[in-house]
Formats: C-alpha cells, structure tokens, sequence
C-alpha cells in the first residue's frame, strides 16, 4: 500500500497551476465555496450515509455564519455505481461546478476511474469512505477512513494474532481491478505473520441472492474462520447461509462494512463471534468521543453508521483546514492548503488525519450470537506494525 507522503512535486504543481491560471480553478469572488462528492447512492452496493453526513456538517457549518460569511455550496452526486455516470459527476463538478475540492465521497468505483483528472485539473479530494485501489495510491485522494484493504489486514491480524484462530479462509467480492490490492493486504498479513490463508475464493458476488455454495465450498475446504469483505446485506445473507448449513461454530472476520445496528439487529447466530476492526471509534459507544458526530447524526435522521463517520470526519477536517486560510478561496489554495496541513488529532480516529498518510489502525469489536449488540473487544486501537 502506498504511502502517499505530501511531495514536493505535487505543491510544484499546484504552484504551476496557480501561476497559470488553470482553466475551472474557480476564482475567489467572495461568494459561496463550492464543494463536491461522488457517491453510490443507488445501484447493487450502495454508500448513502458519507454524503449525507459531510452535508450535515456543511449545513451547520453555513448555519454558525460559515468563513467569515461565505458559504459552503455542498454537491453530493449519485455514481449509481456506473463507470461512464461517475466520470460524468466529476467532470461535472470540476469542470462546470467550479468546486474547490471534494469532500466526503464514498463511491463503489470512482476513485480510480477519476485520479487521473483529479491530478490534471490540481484538485484533491477527502473521500468519507474511500473503497477502490484509485482511494489509496493518487497523491490527490485521501480518504477520512482505514480503507477495505488495510481494514483486511487488520482482520486477519486480530484473527490470528489475537484471537489465536487457525485454518483462516478469505472470501472477496471483487468490484472493478481491486482483486491485486486485496491481495497485497494478504500478502502484507503473511509478512507480519508468516502465516497464509488456507483457502482463497475471489469468486463471491455482489447482491448474490443466496451464499450457500459459496459457504458450503469454505466449510468444505476446513475452514474455520473467513475474512470476507461485503456490504451489510451481503454478510447477512452469508451468516444466514451459514446457519441454514447448521455451521455454527466458524468465526466471522468481517471490514467495517458490516459494522452498523441494522446488520446487528439482523443476525440472530452470529456463529463463533463476528469480529471488525471498527475504523473508526466505535459509534455504539454512547459517549463523549462521539457525541457531536451522534447528535448531528441524529438530529438529521441519518443513520448511524462508520460510513456516516466517516462523511462527518472528512467535512470536519476540511473545516479545519479552510479556517487555516488566508487570503483568496480557490482551488489552489485550498489544494496547497490541505497538502501542507499539520496532523489533525480527534478521538474517532486511531491515526492522526494528514493528507497523503494511511490510516492504520482499527478498534476491535465483536457482535455475539443472541446479544444483537457490537461491543468493544478492546481497550485501544489495533494498529497494523509499520514493519
């Protein structure tokens, strides 16, 4: 996984940029801050909650009298989890919208369909949820959140290494050319542990209407825990599956995909235990690291979810940032801005936010069969070892 540190070729260009007057830069004539999103919202895996929540920020932002009396102009466009869709949103809110960054994304596919424009047109982008490859290796995208393939890693680390689980299988959903990437958090588990997986299957579908061949084949092959990467509704219907086949004593090694109170709700045999490591500080704890983000969550009926964390996190940090200015609004500046931004320290999350840095680190959490509850496994975030 790549570590995008802030290089000093990427300020060059935005310097170059700013010197040249770049075509949609958007000039700063004290008006509104115009700020976009891509999003899946609708389509077989979908990620609603990061722009509704960044949108939630913005509007309380704008409410409290936003920078000095402008505005955040806030465009949370729907992907449908289609390619030529999502290139068009990008477009449409670079190119026409004139926006000055993106803020709060969470797209099945957009990242790496769109890095290469983002790099072109000298815009940088704070996805809430990034997912695709494109989220973690672009020196112009980086996400509020762990991300799915650090996220594997760190399952597999807490199964084996803390858990003490043998005989480990991964199951991966496959959307776009992220297959390589899963691989390489495999491979990264490996190098840590010196341990391999028993059994790959990269053949699981999304929105499958039942699992049972794909469980039927894991159970068959003697596995005994699977580290698997859906969405919320894939996973019930895998557990479900699972009880179906009677196969009640595997452990389920899940991404924080899986981590909200409907799919909570949902599973009645949670087999051995379903393990996350919550990517951000766990939302079910009702205290004060998370009761901003819960109150506002709240009070605009979004759900509570790490998808809406993370929409909440990547406007909150944005905010930040902009604060920080002086001077005119713009693209450039605000790209200049966030790429020499300090570190910026909050509770909800076990690694410092600094554009350019993975987030590395996840708080264990378990939902028990029978409990319909997720409780804290730990005292501290678990981090993966930085060699």
């Amino acid at each position: 996984m790549k570590k995008k540190l802030m290089a000093a070729a990427a300020l060059a260009v935005a310097g170059a940029l700013a010197l040249g007057g770049c075509a949609g830069a958007g000039s700063d004539a004290g008006g509104d801050i115009v700020v976009g999103s891509v999003n899946t919202k609708s389509g077989a895996a979908t990620f609603p909650e990061a722009s509704q929540a960044a949108a939630a920020v913005f509007d309380a932002f704008n409410a409290a009298g936003g920078l000095d009396g402008r505005k955040i102009d806030y465009k949370a466009l729907d992907d449908k989890g289609d390619p030529a869709t999502a290139t068009a949103a990008a477009r449409e809110l670079v190119g026409s919208d004139e926006a000055v960054a993106l803020v709060g994304s969470a797209s099945l596919i957009e990242c790496e369909l769109n890095a290469k424009y983002y790099a072109q047109e000298g815009i940088l982008s704070i996805p809430g949820i990034g997912v695709d490859t494109g989220c973690f290796d672009s020196d112009n995208i980086s996400p509020a959140n762990v991300g799915p393939f650090n996220d594997m890693t760190l399952t597999l680390l807490y199964g084996s290494e803390e858990l003490g689980l043998t005989d480990i299988c991964v199951l991966l959903e496959i959307a776009g050319s992220t297959r390589p990437t899963y691989q390489a958090a495999i491979d990264r588990w490996t190098a840590i542990t010196g341990k391999n997986p028993l059994y790959i299957d990269d053949t699981v579908p999304y929105g499958a209407s039942d699992y049972t061949p794909y469980i039927v084949k894991a159970r068959d092959k003697g596995c005994k825990a699977l580290a698997i990467n859906p969405v919320e509704p894939d996973a019930i219907g895998q557990v479900k599956a699972a009880n179906a086949q009677g196969w009640d004593d595997v452990t389920w090694l899940y991404l924080t995909s899986v981590y909200s109170e409907n799919f909570a709700k949902a599973i009645s045999n949670a087999g051995a235990g379903i393990y996350v490591p919550a990517e951000f500080y766990p939302f079910t704890e009702d205290n004060d690291i998370n009761r901003e983000w819960r109150d506002l969550m709240t009070k605009n009926d979004i759900p509570l979810t790490a998808f809406s964390q993370g929409g909440f996190l990547a406007a909150k940090h944005f905010i930040t940032v902009l604060k920080t200015m002086k001077g005119d609004i713009t693209r450039e500046t605000v790209s200049k801005a966030l790429q020499e931004m300090e570190p910026i320290e909050n509770p909800m999350i076990g690694t410092p936010y600094h554009f350019g840095v993975d987030n590395t680190a996840g708080w264990p959490i378990v939902l028990g069969s029978g409990t319909h509850a997720w409780e804290k496994v730990a005292d501290d975030w678990f981090r993966i070892p930085e060699n």
